[in-house]
């Protein structure tokens, strides 16, 4: 395998199935980049994607979902075969492709379920989407290659796609079956399908050899078919009628026969819907963004899923259902924040911000990154925990399927990717800076001119950030994002500081001509905030969630915190101190007003000094002796004088 950290090696953002405005390239350094280079050595590159290819062969009397695996791995191993350099990834991914071929049908299906079981319920139609968006990464990379063997391979995968979806759309009208009707939660996870639809008919349009534009209408068609579907039908997820409805208050009017399983959860699974949502809003930009209605819904629904679900650490769910997280992160759930649940939140907020250009997305999609989206990765970067709770211990996922890995283990290694796509980008005569790490970021502009920064920081364990231009005389925009908890920022272009307000949660723009080695810097605030819900206590600094580690071995981890003697000096006398372990990435300690009530005279007000650790890097040991808390109980005074 070459080298990660090889300097001409780059994640392209054209691995995007739908780019952004111009092509980006990042390059990730530092602990960061170390810990992405590992994710793709460890668990993307020792994966054996011909295994996976080879559950298609089999057919089973379930209605698993062993056929999503393949093409989960494919949307994160192309973009990382490419980022990496790698000829054994490569090799991989190719052997793997040749596999899956072997099992398509005459008839176009690729699948594993025997006829009697196809179209009802379980995750066959899902199988399917992940097959087709898997086929469809492939095609988008491989055939720019300069090998004829791989650019044959990549129109075979257009074409396998082109007739599994011919396969899908016939069948439904053979057996006079609306999609909505098939799989699980009112069809969610059916209707997901719309994502590489769309896709499949953006890339059909520009192909002659299968119609081009005429060829495609019918998935145009299709497409269309499929909104109607998961629009406002009663019998079916009601994405549009139901998004001024908070996500796990989504109901069905009347249950229709066809969901009589679990009527009460049938439209409130937060991966499966989420996954809905992306697919408008491909279908909305495909066809000129003429539904404003799509648009409206799915912003409206992201909402509702920031403001009612994602705690502190930028997780939701439980059980993989909306369940008002925010209101009730205090708590000690089970199967809280499936890996399959974030990296799917990151993918829209990815999404969202892409189209609409609010930072509120960015900012989203930041806590997520740095908090459960990290702390599902265990140390070595070779699996992803399915669950990972705000209190306890972490601990890898459960098998699925009887086999020896699970959908959050294929599912991970995309949050990287939804991170990385939009982490510098350009537009028109404007480069935006969404995300600070160690890295090298390059991006086109509208005319074709390259524009280039490399970026030195320690951020988000410190707020210095210093950026150095790296093209040739240019004049355009560089716009930085300010995150939304940077109440004092300082911005200064070689070594001066620059005029002009400067906003949390906008973009502060610099508009000059940039010579070679100009120097950009941005000085953000880390304020430490304390959070209180139902009488428990936490504290966010910065963008990043903190949480307290027996490793610190500083006290029991549910002492009372008395929080209304705590003060804005006291949230201000936080300072990073040693950590006690190398994996932690950052640790803060302070004096705080701790300890249960007294019958001394002073009323046992004592501080304490209480060490937090940021909570990807909070036991992440894996052991049940390695335990965290990010929510500590509050101690309520009993007397009202």
């Amino acid at each position: 395998m070459k080298s990660m950290n090889s300097a001409n090696m780059s994640l392209v953002g054209l691995v995007l199935l739908v780019p952004l405005a111009t092509t980006a390239e990042v390059r990730l350094d530092g602990p960061y980049g170390a810990r992405l280079d590992r994710m793709i050595r460890n668990h993307v590159a020792a994966t054996d994607a011909v295994k996976l290819a080879s559950l298609f062969g089999e057919r089973v009397n379930t209605t698993w979902w062993q056929t999503e695996f393949w093409g989960k791995y494919m949307h994160s191993a192309v973009p990382f075969w490419n980022y990496s350099g790698s000829r054994e990834l490569g090799e991989r991914i190719e052997a793997g492709l040749v596999e899956l071929l072997k099992h398509q049908e005459p008839n176009g299906y690729i699948g594993n379920y025997p006829e009697k079981l196809r179209f009802g319920r379980g995750w066959d139609v899902w199988g399917m989407k992940y097959t087709m968006m898997g086929l469809l990464h492939y095609y988008d990379y491989a055939s720019r290659l300069p090998s004829a063997e791989s650019r044959q391979n990549a129109d075979r995968a257009l074409d396998a796609c082109r007739r599994l979806c011919d396969y899908l759309a016939g069948e439904l009208e053979r057996r006079k079956m609306p999609l909505r009707f098939t799989g699980n939660y009112g069809g969610m996870p059916s209707c997901s399908v719309l994502e590489p639809v769309v896709w499949l008919y953006n890339r059909i349009r520009l192909r002659q050899e299968f119609g081009g534009q005429d060829g495609a209408r019918k998935y145009l068609d299709f497409a269309s078919a499929i909104v109607d579907e998961m629009s406002d039908k009663p019998d079916g997820p009601q994405l549009v009628k139901l998004a001024s409805v908070p996500v796990a208050e989504r109901r069905f009017g009347v249950v229709p026969v066809q969901h009589k399983w679990a009527p009460e959860l049938q439209l409130t699974k937060a991966y499966e819907m989420m996954s809905c949502y992306q697919g408008l809003l491909e279908y909305w930009e495909a066809t000129g963004r003429k539904r404003g209605d799509l648009l409206d819904a799915t912003i409206a629904s992201a909402r509702s899923i920031a403001d009612t679900e994602i705690n502190l650490a930028g997780g939701a769910a439980a059980g993989e259902h909306w369940y008002h997280g925010a209101d009730r992160q205090w708590q000690h759930i089970s199967w809280l924040q499936e890996t399959c649940v974030v990296t799917t939140w990151m993918r829209l907020c990815e999404k969202l911000l892409a189209v609409t250009g609010d930072t509120f997305w960015a900012d989203q999609l930041e806590k997520t990154f740095y908090n459960i989206y990290l702390a599902a990765m265990n140390v070595n970067c070779d699996t992803f925990a399915a669950y990972t709770p705000l209190m306890g211990y972490k601990s890898p996922g459960h098998n699925h399927c009887r086999m020896h890995t699970n959908c959050c283990n294929a599912n991970g290694p995309r949050g990287w990717l939804a991170f990385m796509n939009v982490f510098f980008t350009a537009e028109g005569d404007s480069a935006t800076m969404n995300f600070y790490m160690s890295s090298r970021a390059e991006a086109k502009l509208g005319d074709g001119r390259q524009v280039a920064f490399k970026c030195y920081t320690l951020y988000p364990c410190d707020g210095h950030v210093a950026m150095r231009y790296c093209g040739g005389d240019a004049d355009f925009s560089l716009r930085l994002r300010i995150p939304n908890f940077s109440e004092k920022t300082q911005v200064k272009v070689n070594g001066k500081s620059v005029g002009g307000e400067v906003r949390a949660g906008t973009y502060f723009q610099l508009r000059r001509k940039w010579h070679e080695g100009d120097e950009v810097e941005a000085i953000f605030s880390l304020p430490v905030k304390m959070h209180r819900l139902h009488d428990h206590v936490a504290f966010t600094r910065g963008p990043v969630c903190l949480a307290r580690d027996t490793r610190f071995n500083d006290g029991a981890l549910d002492e009372e915190i008395r929080a209304d003697k705590i003060t804005e000096a006291c949230l201000a006398a936080f300072r990073r101190v040693k950590s006690p372990d190398p994996s932690m990435m950052l640790s803060v300690a302070a004096a705080l007003p701790t300890g249960s009530h007294t019958e001394n005279f002073d009323n046992g007000v004592y501080d304490s000094v209480v060490h937090f650790t940021d909570y990807a890097s909070a036991g992440n040991l894996w052991r049940e002796d390695c335990r965290y808390r990010v929510w500590l109980p509050e101690l309520i005074p009993g007397r009202p004088y």
